[in-house]
């Protein structure tokens, strides 16, 4: 069996649909935002909260988090989508709510990071279980 083919091999329940569509709709609506509000969400914010090359990395993440979203919602490389999503996530808690932390401690941070722990969470049950019975990933399998 190829890569691909494991990739979207999926032992997810059928419910996962719920899973891929909150989790991917919720990175595509990020990615478009960083392109529709820059200074607010994209390089400026980038900057703001000392990432390098913003002007560069902003647009990147973006970029992968309107194709992998679209992915996920879809359910086509379902697995393979999730990894560069939870990268992104795991930055992002890393340079947004790590801080907060630090400065206010642990209920201000838990307050303000409970989107991004459940992002990351679905992501990686994504990567873990695949796309699930309502899919392209499982439409491919059968084809």
């Amino acid at each position: 069996m190829g890569f691909i083919q494991r990739s979207i091999d999926s032992n997810a329940p059928a419910a996962a649909v719920l899973i891929r569509i909150a989790v991917g709709s919720i990175f595509l609506s990020e990615g478009i935002q960083k392109f529709l509000y820059p200074a607010e969400l994209g390089v400026g914010r980038f900057a703001k909260i000392g990432i390098p090359s913003p002007q560069i990395l902003a647009p990147l993440v973006g970029t992968f988090e309107i194709v992998c979203g679209v992915l996920l919602v879809a359910g086509l490389l379902t697995r393979l989508a999730a990894i560069p999503l939870i990268v992104i996530i795991l930055v992002a808690i890393a340079t947004t709510k790590v801080p907060i932390f630090i400065d206010k401690g642990f209920w201000s941070m838990a307050h303000e990071a409970r989107t991004d722990f459940t992002m990351l969470l679905g992501a990686v049950f994504l990567l873990i279980v695949g796309a699930g019975r309502f899919s392209v990933d499982a439409a491919l399998k059968r084809g």
